[in-house]
């Protein structure tokens, strides 16, 4: 198992505890029951933890995608590896941009975090040459 596949996993946990503020910050009112009551996630902090938690299930897609394209074309594996980390630190700098009120650094990370990708994915062009 790679660094890069770890990291897969780590994708998914992120995305998992992304949630976790909303579900803190209103414990006493969160209903297990009823999960994904929209009138649970109001707007506030809540409302931006389901956002980057949403945001994460959209973005996986594309990094497992790139990672699996990268490591079945024989790159590099330290060029995946180091890809795939600043990926996922850059996730994790952009759930705590999200869920703090930061929109302009989150932002600014997005873009950071999907160049990470972009690099991962057109990385079997590169290692080709």
């Amino acid at each position: 198992m790679t660094i890069a596949d770890l990291c897969l996993l780590a994708a998914v946990v992120l995305t998992l505890a992304s949630v976790m503020p909303a579900k803190m910050d209103g414990r006493r009112e969160y209903d297990n029951a009823n999960p994904r009551d929209p009138r649970f996630y109001s707007p506030g902090l809540r409302a931006r933890a389901l956002g980057a938690h949403m945001n994460g299930f959209e973005a996986f897609p594309f990094f497992a995608a790139a990672v699996i394209l990268a490591e079945m074309r024989a790159v590099p594996q330290g060029t995946v590896n180091t890809l795939a980390v600043a990926y996922v630190l850059a996730r994790v700098l952009y759930v705590v941009f999200y869920v703090t009120d930061r929109p302009t650094f989150r932002s600014l990370i997005w873009m950071v975090a999907f160049f990470c990708n972009l690099a991962i994915f057109f990385s079997p062009a590169w290692a080709m040459r």
